[in-house]
């Protein structure tokens, strides 16, 4: 804001004293005669008697030294302008100057001199306090960062008044979200925010497990992740041919090109494979939604797997996000759910692989597949939240109301967090009642689908 300038005075184009008629030259005697010398003046200086100008502007008279100031006009206040260096700046300057002050429109000499009179002065003290907080409301604070799901609702409301020919299927959604929200947060990142350093967490079945990397490191992870659906649907591998299937396996390889993950240089390939998987699977039509994308030891459809991703796209960026001190909300309301009722869905055939190893309880009853048999009722409260109902005794079962031997409750933050292996099972619940066996079981196994 234009630093507002001091009212103009009348001083400057008036005199400060009234003016008095301009006085006539008396008449002047008439000169020597030529060749005759000039008559000596006083002290002998012969330009004493030479005639006045007559355009010459007269002496301004003194004011008698009885005169009271207030008798003067107030416009002739000629009290100097801060900045100027002729001295301290009048009252009545300073408290003009009291606006542009709580606007941060003052030079530094102005600043300076007003708050040395705010000192001093308590009306103006208190009526730049005044201004100040009128400031205040005028200009409340605010973030400058943009906000990370500007992007995604500025073009899902693009989309809203003119579809696009070839929309996005609503299962890929969550993950043109998540990967857009983590473009964002990474987008302005220099050297130092890209080798910072991060602690990924997760569950291995029976203890937490973490791991040490840097930024650089995390987006490697998800590069190399993604790369399994880009094979999927007949994209390239960004390990190259030959490359394992093994989602730890693919990481430890990429870590170990330590080349890699110096720079930025990561960042790239990455979003250009996410915004390749999104326009894929726009283009090729709903069959391709069952298509099965392989992880080694299990597989996903392609709907399910994008659903994984996206997960993973938040989860670790909110690590990145924590590394960074970095504020990072979670996904929206109904992609959270997406995501919590996929982990839901897992849980059946989780606990019975557990079975299998000996981590836990073997099934109390034997129930044909599509019959209901005992359930766990979970209670997910919050943003994204529902009910769901957990078969324990067999992944081809039905959960039901009807046979609930027990109930957990959480909000659905923290249970993605338990899913991710960030919470311990031990301390995730917030309510419980029922059957302690079945809860502890259920709690162990969705920490279990945690991984790296």
């Amino acid at each position: 804001m234009p630093r507002i300038p001091a009212p103009r005075r009348a001083a400057d184009d008036l005199d400060p004293l009234p003016r008095h008629p301009r006085r006539t030259p008396p008449p002047q005697a008439p000169g020597p005669d030529p060749g005759q010398p000039e008559p000596a003046g006083p002290m002998g200086h012969p330009e004493a008697l030479e005639p006045p100008d007559p355009h010459a502007r007269p002496e301004r008279p003194e004011p008698p030294e009885h005169t009271d100031r207030a008798t003067i006009p107030p416009e002739a206040d000629m009290s100097p302008v801060p900045g100027s260096g002729a001295g301290t700046p009048s009252h009545s300057v300073l408290k003009s100057l009291l606006g542009a002050w709580a606007l941060a429109a003052c030079s530094p000499d102005e600043t300076a001199a007003v708050e040395d009179h705010l000192g001093e002065c308590a009306p103006c003290a208190e009526e730049a306090l005044r201004l100040r907080d009128a400031v205040g409301l005028l200009h409340p604070g605010r973030d400058l960062d943009l906000d990370p799901l500007l992007r995604f609702r500025v073009l899902e409301n693009c989309l809203g008044r003119r579809p696009a020919r070839i929309p996005v299927p609503d299962w890929a959604t969550p993950y043109d979200a998540e990967a857009a929200r983590l473009d964002a947060l990474l987008r302005d990142f220099g050297e130092s925010e890209w080798n910072a350093p991060v602690r990924l967490r997760w569950f291995d079945g029976i203890d937490p497990a973490q791991r040490k990397t840097t930024v650089a490191g995390v987006i490697g992870h998800l590069l190399t992740v993604d790369g399994l659906v880009a094979m999927a649907l007949g994209l390239d591998d960004p390990l190259g041919p030959n490359a394992p299937i093994s989602p730890t396996e693919r990481t430890e390889r990429f870590w170990r090109a330590e080349s890699q993950l110096a720079t930025d240089e990561v960042h790239g390939p990455w979003r250009d494979q996410s915004h390749a998987l999104v326009r894929t699977v726009s283009f090729a039509g709903r069959g391709v939604s069952e298509l099965s994308v392989s992880y080694g030891e299990f597989s996903l459809p392609l709907r399910d797997s994008l659903l994984d991703r996206a997960f993973e796209c938040w989860l670790h960026a909110d690590d990145i996000a924590g590394a960074v001190a970095y504020p990072y909300a979670p996904p929206r309301g109904s992609h959270l759910r997406q995501m919590i009722d996929l982990a839901a869905r897992q849980l059946p055939a989780v606990l019975a692989n557990r079975r299998r190893h000996g981590l836990a309880s073997p099934a109390k009853h034997l129930v044909a597949a599509g019959s209901p048999g005992r359930s766990l009722h979970l209670e997910v409260e919050g943003a994204g939240g529902g009910d769901w109902y957990i078969a324990l005794d067999s992944p081809a079962a039905v959960g039901s109301p009807d046979h609930s031997v027990a109930q957990v409750a959480l909000d659905g933050v923290e249970f993605c967090k338990l899913v991710a292996g960030h919470v311990s099972p031990k301390e995730a619940a917030a309510g419980q009642d029922g059957d302690r066996e079945a809860i502890n079981e259920v709690l162990f196994a969705a920490a279990s689908l945690g991984r790296l």
